[in-house]
């Protein structure tokens, strides 16, 4: 497999957006920053268990090491769930190597495929080193692990365009459109779109807002001295306020 393998998502709205898969190299160094950050956070964990341990006895002790076996999982399993499914399929580790999750169907990313592919790390990790996970990732044609394979899920590159969009801001002061028109599942795609468009190579990305763009102005009768990004983030917070 390559580092630039591409992949089209089609989404439920009939729009395709062209993607940059991760690659093995850009997981793993992920995956190990991550791993390092569990790592320090463990740690930390152990040392204050040892601490109060050595203070108490008996039952308050079990109680403890019961504690601590909550905590442990909590950071080895809850550690990705709570990145994944609050910061837009991001782990720091993701973020720092510009990768992110995202359903291989187009289609937002749920909690519940959080969960699965999160769940599934306990297989992925066999024998050791996440080694069946790497192997399920240069097997695959879309580059997925086995917790994608069962959670839908692909791992893809996130990219800014030449035209540094993602730093126009939006207007705090209602433009007045008639937004009545718009309809959730219209706003839903532009949402999803804004999140993904850092991971679209930028005549995919340039083309796909100039399209929904240009069919929303025409719903809400304004927007056309602002650019087609500018203007989708300016009608989802109409839409929102």
């Amino acid at each position: 497999m390559h580092l630039d393998d591409r992949l089209t998502i089609e989404t439920p709205e009939g729009v395709s957006i062209d993607v940059t898969l991760a690659g093995l190299g850009s997981r793993f160094g992920a995956a190990s920053l991550d791993l390092l950050i569990q790592g320090i956070l463990l740690l930390a964990v152990t040392l204050a268990l040892s601490l109060a341990g050595s203070a108490v006895s008996g039952d308050l002790s079990v109680f403890l090491l019961g504690m601590g076996t909550l905590v442990v999982a909590l950071i080895v399993l809850g550690y990705y769930i709570v990145f994944e499914a609050l910061n837009g399929g991001r782990t720091p580790g993701k973020a720092a190597f510009g990768i992110q999750v995202a359903t291989a169907d187009g289609s937002a990313l749920t909690l519940g495929a959080v969960v699965l592919r999160t769940l599934m790390r306990i297989i992925d990790f066999l024998p050791a080193a996440y080694a069946i996970g790497a192997i399920s990732i240069v097997a695959t044609s879309r580059n997925q692990r086995i917790g994608d394979l069962v959670a839908n899920t692909v791992v893809i590159r996130t990219r800014t365009s030449n035209v540094r969009t993602d730093q126009l801001t939006t207007s705090t002061v209602s433009q007045g459109w008639d937004v009545a028109t718009v309809s959730q599942e219209e706003v839903a795609l532009i949402r999803r779109f804004l999140e993904r468009r850092h991971a679209m190579s930028p005549d995919a990305r340039s083309r796909l807002a100039s399209q929904l763009a240009t069919r929303l102005r025409a719903k809400v009768d304004g927007g056309r001295d602002l650019h087609d990004e500018a203007f989708l983030a300016q009608l989802l917070a109409e839409k929102s306020g």
